[in-house]
């Protein structure tokens, strides 16, 4: 079955999703929607042409209608974060977009994926808005803190990034929260690893948060990271890998959260997020994911 990917907002975020995409060799079909319609036709000429060098797939640009007819559809509009700003200044400039486009997708039958910031209270709002089930509209969450995570590890540990396992959970944001007392690297316990040292941890959280301020005070933008981690996040729904990853979505229940969006680990497959779990945390993580959502509920109540 060629799987039909729409993408919704084709500035830096979007086009960078369309490449990493198309590399990858997940979309039979590549649709492409911006406001700005000349743009979103010119990306998918300009992606077209590179047909020679990535598996066979259709990009054209289409009306929003189109979207409704996709197997995944990609929310990358909104406008970007400035030097200084955190992803929750961007909220009210961008959540009245994404409700629009929530309603637009009502009845939807496929996989929404929200890459906008502030992710996490637009994927309760996109959520909201369509009507569509929890699982069926995810954010990217704290995949790409895990990824930092994980590569910074890295580089202080001297060991290829696939040994390691670490999650951040939680906002995708200043209250993120890195699971130390759960990481491993090749199956030992961090914190027993020679010459770790714990009061490296906070130093380390740090980086991780300000990754994408560092970013963006130099070039305006961080766009190639993050559609690096949405053509995994497509490729895993599009063949039903059921992979744990840390994705953003509707809380039921676990870990005592019902009702916010923030990250916790979860099955990902062609059912979009279908079950949560809840990761082994110590008191002190416990506390700062309550922390976590307690700050996206307080963002989500100043919309009303």
């Amino acid at each position: 079955m060629k799987t039909r990917i729409g993408i919704i907002g084709t500035g830096w975020v979007g086009t960078s999703v369309a490449f990493s995409t198309l590399l990858a060799g997940h979309a039979g079909e590549l649709w492409l929607h911006d406001q700005r319609g000349d743009v979103a036709e010119g990306e998918a000429m300009d992606l077209a042409d590179g047909a020679a060098f990535y598996a066979r797939c259709a990009v054209r640009a289409v009306p929003l209608e189109c979207m409704r007819e996709a197997d995944i559809v990609v929310l990358a509009a909104g406008r970007n974060g400035r030097p200084g700003e955190s992803r929750l200044d961007l909220l009210r400039d961008n959540a009245r977009l994404a409700a629009g486009l929530g309603r637009a997708l009502a009845g939807f039958g496929g996989i929404v994926l929200v890459v906008t910031n502030p992710v996490d209270v637009l994927t309760r709002v996109v959520a909201e808005a369509s009507g569509l089930p929890p699982e069926r509209v995810i954010g990217t969450g704290t995949l790409l803190d895990t990824a930092r995570l994980r590569e910074r590890l890295a580089a202080r540990l001297g060991v290829a990034t696939p040994s390691l396992h670490a999650l951040v959970v939680g906002e995708h944001g200043d209250s993120s929260v890195p699971l130390w007392s759960g990481a491993r690297v090749g199956g030992m316990a961090l914190r027993d690893w020679p010459g770790w040292r714990p009061d490296e941890e906070a130093a380390l959280a740090q980086q991780v948060r300000r990754a994408a301020y560092e970013v963006i005070q130099r070039k305006g933008a961080t766009n190639h990271a993050i559609g690096l981690v949405t053509a995994e996040l497509i490729g895993c729904i599009a063949r039903d890998e059921h992979r744990l990853l840390p994705v953003s979505r509707v809380q039921a229940g676990a870990c005592g959260l019902d009702g916010v969006a923030l990250s916790l680990p979860a099955l990902v497959g062609a059912g979009g997020a279908v079950r949560v779990l809840e990761p082994g945390m110590d008191a002190a993580e416990r506390d700062a994911l309550a922390a976590s959502a307690a700050v996206l509920q307080r963002a989500y109540e100043s919309l009303t």
